[in-house]
């Protein structure tokens, strides 16, 4: 069938610092405030006419790029400009499909971030927001849905950057997606973050009814273990029949990782590893493909920051790899084609099942939060990481009026407690009903663009020639 063809109008881009309440520590970086990023395209889409699209997304310090020449301030200004760089591609765009805008956008993309020292995980961070905000247009304009949209495959996703699928698999893989009614908070457990005291993790517990669990972990095996075995007691008593998982952040190497995955089958931990998913990221993303995963007993092992690339996952899953994160950032069709490999794969006969997990960048209350959530409901994930509403207050310094008006468009997911709006955890679930049914990809609001911090136009680079982007 043919796929509306959208061009791209214009182009806004712009930020707000976002303030943290308690230092989020992964692996060696420590953030106290970080910027989010908006973007806002007008397109028309062929057949249907004007509409707008829009997106946000955290830009945070040293996740993207951990090159240790960089400092906190430079990976984000690489961001920032990355976003830039990206705004002027899709708007000097030629006439496209949404996948196919975003398919164009890639070789510029990747040959401005070889240029200027930025790595793909980096240079991708601009055109994940825009394809997003592509999307929230064309389904604005088709008055559709999310799930409707993905099912009637609107955007026109096909093998173009996934050879190893066929157009039947991922056109079945979207026609039977099934998503779920609600998406149950994982919490993180930053390396920071305190066990006892009014803040601790059994309050945190009660508080929100948890019982799905990120575990970060920092490299130093004894403590490590150390801190496991308390926080397997504290699960063991706040919260029977608990999930949980790790995330290494780069930190381990292959002998600590073995020596990790036998601490976890000794006594002390072992009613912990039996509810324990897998392992997230435990090697430095430039190490993860140099060699085959070491045996580790069964306990699967996840690639996050290494999936920078469309053949990431096959390539890690030839080397051991039992599955890869969906993360909004690193682009919601990377998500959507890996969710498809799982399948395949899963129904192929793998050995051993793969998966796709749904993990977080902090994402905030607002635009991110809502978008990320709804892909991961898309794809029927029943839990997700979800961390934003435990580093920053409510809605941070948005206008009360900006933050008023996503409350009043999903009340089922805000609250107000002390006269502050925020992200109504108390469940331990996010219900996903009303993002996925009103048309466009989850927005039934939007933020208050005036009071934003625009992207100087003059860090965009030239216009890139049309005939680079066909």
């Amino acid at each position: 069938m043919p796929f509306p063809r959208i061009t791209i109008r214009e182009v806004e881009i712009g930020e707000r610092l976002m303030p943290f309440v308690r230092p989020f520590r992964f692996g060696p970086s420590v953030v106290e405030t970080a910027p989010q990023a908006f973007v806002k395209v007008a397109a028309e889409v062929e057949g249907f006419g004007p509409a707008t699209g829009m997106a946000a997304e955290m830009m945070m310090p040293r996740w993207f790029d951990k090159a240790p020449h960089k400092s906190p301030l430079d990976t984000v200004d690489d961001l920032r400009r990355g976003l830039a760089q990206a705004a002027r591609v899709y708007a000097n765009a030629l006439p496209s499909s949404a996948f196919g805008l975003s398919v164009a956008a890639r070789a510029p993309q990747l040959m401005w971030g070889k240029r200027e020292g930025v790595p793909p995980l980096a240079a991708g961070f601009g055109p994940a927001l825009l394809d997003k905000a592509v999307l929230d247009a064309l389904l604005r304009a088709m008055g559709l849905g999310l799930v409707a949209g993905l099912k009637a495959n609107v955007m026109g996703l096909d093998g173009r950057l996934s050879p190893d699928l066929s157009a039947g698999q991922i056109g079945g893989f979207l026609a039977a997606l099934t998503p779920a009614p609600a998406v149950a908070l994982r919490h993180t457990v930053g390396l920071m973050d305190p066990l006892d005291g009014p803040h601790g993790l059994a309050a945190e517990i009660a508080a929100a009814r948890l019982a799905f669990f990120k575990i970060k972990i920092g490299g130093d095996l004894a403590a490590d273990i150390a801190r496991l075995e308390e926080i397997a007691a504290i699960l063991a008593a706040s919260a029977p029949g608990y999930v949980a998982t790790l995330d290494a952040n780069e930190q381990y190497d292959p002998d600590r990782l073995m020596a990790l995955a036998e601490a976890l089958d000794g006594p002390r931990l072992a009613a912990f590893r039996a509810r324990l998913l897998y392992v997230e990221q435990p090697f430095d993303r430039a190490q993860t493909f140099a060699a085959p995963l070491p045996p580790l007993d069964g306990l699967p092992v996840i690639i996050d920051e290494a999936d920078d690339a469309p053949d990431a996952f096959p390539r890690a899953a030839a080397l051991g790899y039992r599955g890869v994160s969906s993360k909004s950032c690193k682009g919601l069709y990377k998500a959507i084609l890996n969710a498809a490999r799982v399948k395949a794969w899963n129904a192929g006969g793998a050995r051993a099942p793969f998966l796709i997990s749904a993990e977080d960048l902090t994402c905030q209350p607002g635009l991110g939060i809502e978008q990320d959530t709804a892909l991961v409901a898309a794809l029927g994930l029943a839990h997700g990481e979800r961390n934003g509403h435990h580093y920053v207050d409510g809605f941070g310094p948005a206008p009360e009026r900006e933050a008023r008006a996503f409350f009043d468009a999903h009340p089922d997911l805000y609250t107000q407690r002390g006269g502050l709006l925020g992200l109504d955890v108390s469940r331990g679930l996010l219900p996903t009903r009303s993002l996925l049914e009103a048309p466009g990809f989850a927005r039934a609001a939007e933020p208050d663009w005036a009071s934003l911090t625009p992207i100087a136009p003059a860090a965009v680079p030239e216009p890139i020639p049309h005939g680079t982007l066909a």
